[in-house]
């Protein structure tokens, strides 16, 4: 179970190390346009695999993500990854933003508002 919890703090910081790297202008303009490929991908709710379908709707989330994010990881020059990882630690170390929890509850709440107009009429 640690082994699992250690991996998945890997990916994560994996992945804000990519969304950093996206961004950075030291990053090679290829690894730039398929880390942000990766993460519209991720934070897209648009799947290749519609996650209704069970087992098999996750298949992207667990197989292709990882996969993509590993080839990136490897496709980097190692002090740049170096710098971005280090970069993504110290934020992860920062308090979460309170604004962007803000907005989320209001999209929740904005949706069930609606949802619940729709049932009444």
């Amino acid at each position: 179970m640690e082994r699992l919890k250690r991996w998945a703090g890997a990916i994560r910081r994996d992945a804000h190390t990519l969304w950093l790297a996206a961004r950075d202008r030291r990053t090679p303009w290829a690894i730039r346009a398929f880390a942000l490929l990766v993460a519209a991908y991720a934070l897209s709710p648009i799947d290749l695999i519609p996650d209704a379908i069970p087992v098999l709707g996750l298949l992207d989330e667990v197989i292709l993500l990882p996969l993509a994010m590993w080839v990136l990881i490897r496709a980097m020059p190692a002090p740049l990854l170096a710098a971005l990882r280090a970069q993504a630690e110290m934020a992860s170390a920062r308090p979460i933003s309170r604004a962007g929890a803000a907005l989320v509850i209001g999209v929740w709440i904005a949706g069930a508002v609606l949802f619940i107009g729709w049932l009444w009429r």
